[in-house]
């Protein structure tokens, strides 16, 4: 694996392998706190993308959801790593789930185990990868859907809060809303499935939750801000991650409850 995409992809094949082969089954649970938990998939799964990238690339760091981080210290190269993204749809049986690869400000991949797509970049194309064959992802906003994340924390409230969102009379009128708390929206968005997505939130851009999605739609071309419509960063709020300019640009004045 010469590429750090095809690493990418190979972490998150073998952690899809594990997510998938542990589906159904009475998994132990670890309570992380605050009505939080892991599974025993979760941990397997990022041992196993683990072990891909120490294979490909044994001097570089990780960040893992489960493990936390490890390996050099004085390096640049930190691959961020959520093993099972969707932890409690997989406990009560839901398969919305997601397995994110991401080497930061790099490539990425994102696996759906259930359905064998895996979507990657390079960092600056992004493709559907399938069956051997690469598919170059093209957002659109022509369903007009839009998926918005309902889990808390709300750091933003009460200057933003999604639910007032969902009931403004514009976006009842122009959208058709979703709600889904899985990295799979973001990757919707990038493949032209979902017009947006939409959720609260603090540096999501360096979370291990969302920074392979948001890798993939900066590089299928969506816009990608905070909830104010400013560029990502550490004191950046919340995320929108839209198909095309026109549909960010009225997303982020319903945000703002401009006239």
């Amino acid at each position: 694996m010469t590429d750090d995409v095809e690493v990418a992809t190979a972490g998150a094949l073998a952690g899809a392998e594990v997510v998938r082969n542990g589906y159904g089954k009475d998994l132990a649970r670890i309570d992380k706190g605050a009505g939080d938990f892991a599974t025993a998939a979760d941990v397997a799964a990022e041992r196993a993308i683990l072990d891909v990238i120490r294979a490909a690339r044994p001097h570089d760091a990780v960040l893992g959801e489960e493990g936390g981080r490890q390996g050099a210290t004085d390096t640049g190269r930190l691959w961020l790593v959520d093993p099972l993204c969707g932890t409690l749809n997989y406990a009560v049986g839901t398969l919305l789930v997601a397995v994110n690869v991401a080497l930061r400000d790099g490539a990425a991949a994102v696996a759906d185990p259930f359905t064998g797509e895996v979507f990657r970049t390079d960092g600056e194309t992004a493709w559907l990868h399938r069956d051997g064959t690469d598919t170059p992802l093209r957002p659109s906003a022509a369903t007009t859907l839009v998926d918005v994340n309902l889990d808390p924390p709300f750091p933003s409230a009460p200057s933003f809060r999604a639910t007032d969102l969902l009931a403004h009379p514009v976006f009842i009128a122009r959208f058709r809303p979703r709600v889904v708390s899985t990295t799979l929206a973001l990757t919707w968005v990038a493949a032209g499935r979902r017009a947006a997505y939409i959720t609260d939130g603090t540096d999501l851009a360096a979370s291990v939750h969302f920074a392979a999605g948001i890798a993939l739609c900066r590089a299928a071309g969506c816009v990608v801000t905070g909830i104010d419509g400013t560029p990502l960063g550490p004191n950046t709020r919340g995320l929108v991650a839209a198909a095309d300019a026109d549909t960010h640009s009225l997303l982020i004045k319903l945000i703002r409850n401009d006239p």
